[in-house]
């Protein structure tokens, strides 16, 4: 129905509430399996992805007043994808990551936590290759994560 349609928009200042809302769901599963889940911090109290959100182009996904998701785009960098779990597998998190590589174009690339199975076959799916694992940190806990990109030859 016309009702259930996913609509791709702006992000406002006025979607702030909903997209920390959305993201600290999904924040939990994006880090089981990967990272200890006493990494998990809000995004309103994230001070080391902070920067990166507000730098970032963003676009909500709503289904009427509802936000379901969000992407973020810095550069070539796909910086940001979450969807609220209680819509995942509806193709929001598709639509979401197809409307941002319109906007980067073939050189995008982004990183993901090596255990995050969902995300990793999204990219693929969508044409991304992995081009680098490296081990890092999430506030402090240690956890591997995947470097995927469109174009994995590209020299720059």
């Amino acid at each position: 129905s016309q009702s259930d349609s996913v609509t791709i928009r702006d992000y406002s200042a006025a979607d702030w509430h909903a997209v920390c809302s959305v993201h600290d769901r999904a924040r939990l599963d994006e880090l089981s399996g990967s990272c200890d889940p006493r990494a998990f911090i809000p995004l309103a109290d994230d001070q080391e992805d902070g920067p990166s959100f507000q730098r970032s182009q963003k676009f909500v996904a709503t289904i009427g007043d509802e936000t379901v998701g969000f992407v973020g785009v810095d550069g070539a960098y796909l910086s940001w994808l979450y969807v609220d779990p209680s819509h995942y597998r509806r193709g929001i998190g598709r639509a979401l990551l197809r409307f941002a590589v319109g906007i980067i174009g073939p050189h995008a690339w982004t990183v993901v936590l090596a255990e995050n199975v969902r995300a990793r076959r999204l990219y693929e799916s969508e044409g991304f290759v992995v081009v680098r694992t490296s081990q890092g940190s999430n506030a402090g806990y240690p956890c591997k994560s995947l470097r995927l990109a469109l174009s994995p030859f590209d020299p720059k």
